[in-house]
């Protein structure tokens, strides 16, 4: 697809943010408003933010602004809306994992559900696209950075995103399988996650490239 001269608006946490950047102008959003002609671009992403609703409020209270509830404050003018969350759900959300028949925000996967459907209800001509979480040091962990008890690893997170988009035909760019990026071989904190979590301006570069060659399959 073409967006030369169009609209896109972006919904994330820290690393659309750019957390982890040296700069703006290194954070993937404004590498693809350049990429791709874009008119312009809303950069929506909010640090420590989470796709559900957290149950019990977080120490710092902009954490708590979940994506579903975020959808409302989005501008409605846009030609291509890109999602890019769910790490954070894994990471230190309290929200219940939950069932893939679930369909509200109080469980993680009916958040995705909830999510979805208000996008397409919002942006119903926009191009939707979501993108995985990546990987990270720890995504092996159920308990993910400091949850009390078993939830879900990482890989079973990032498969509910996959099989609720699918339902509502939102395609996926799965950056946990394509991405070339883990963070548990030390090279690869060297080069692109020194954090394990958080991609550098090069982890950008290759979110960005990913990100402008699904576009062109679409």
């Amino acid at each position: 697809m073409d967006f030369k001269g169009k609209k896109a608006v972006f919904l994330g946490d820290s690393i659309t943010e750019g957390h982890g950047t040296s700069g703006a102008e290194h954070i993937y959003v404004n590498l693809m408003k350049q990429r791709l002609g874009l008119s312009d671009v809303v950069n929506y992403g909010i640090g420590g933010t989470r796709i559900a609703k957290q149950q019990t409020p977080s120490a710092v209270a902009r954490h708590d602004l979940d994506f579903v509830s975020r959808v409302d404050e989005m501008d409605g003018n846009a030609d291509l809306v890109v999602v890019f969350g769910g790490t954070n759900d894994f990471g230190h959300g309290d929200a219940p994992f939950g069932k893939l028949s679930d369909k509200t925000a109080d469980t993680f996967c009916g958040a995705c559900h909830e999510l979805f459907e208000k996008l397409m209800n919002k942006y119903p001509q926009a191009q939707i696209v979501v993108m995985t979480p990546l990987h990270r040091s720890n995504e092996d962990n159920p308990r993910g950075g400091n949850k009390p008890e078993d939830v879900a690893t990482l890989s079973e997170y990032v498969d509910a995103i996959k099989v609720i988009a699918k339902r509502f035909s939102i395609p996926v760019l799965d950056l946990f399988a394509v991405s070339g990026i883990q963070p548990k071989l030390e090279i690869m904190r060297e080069h692109f996650c020194p954090d394990g979590l958080h991609p550098n301006d090069a982890g950008h570069i290759r979110i960005a490239d990913r990100l402008e060659g699904f576009l062109k399959t679409l």
